[in-house]
Formats: C-alpha cells, structure tokens, sequence
C-alpha cells in the first residue's frame, strides 16, 4: 500500500461513483469534451501553437495562392 501513490482498483471505483454522483450521467460527455479540448490547448500552448500560428499560416497560404494566379 503507498502512502502518496496512485489510487488503486478500488479507489477508482470510488472515485467514479462520486463523480456520477455529483455531475450525473448526462453531463459526463460534456466535462469529457470540455476536459479534452483544456488538455488540448494546454498542449497547443506548451507547444507554441496557437491561433496566432494559425492565422499566420492562413494568411501565408493565401498570398501563395494568390500570386500563383
């Protein structure tokens, strides 16, 4: 048994049953959509990426297309 490790088979299930207890079944794919899409600019900004890139990269690809015209 560790003090300060990760929970077990038995803590999981615990922890689940107070989680459909507390948000419901009909919210849980709302908090998992909402968890991934934090994860996911967590990762885009840890990365550098962001909606700046993305504008950039649009507005590059858009003068290239341009200018092949």
């Amino acid at each position: 048994m560790a003090v300060l490790g990760l929970p077990g088979g038995m803590e999981w299930v615990i922890i689940l049953v107070v989680v459909l207890l507390l948000f419901g079944p009909s919210r849980l794919p709302q908090l998992g959509k909402s968890i991934g899409k934090t994860m996911k600019a967590i990762r885009d900004g840890v990365d550098g990426k962001g909606e700046d890139d993305e504008d950039l990269e649009e507005e590059t690809s858009t003068k290239a297309s341009k200018s092949d015209e």
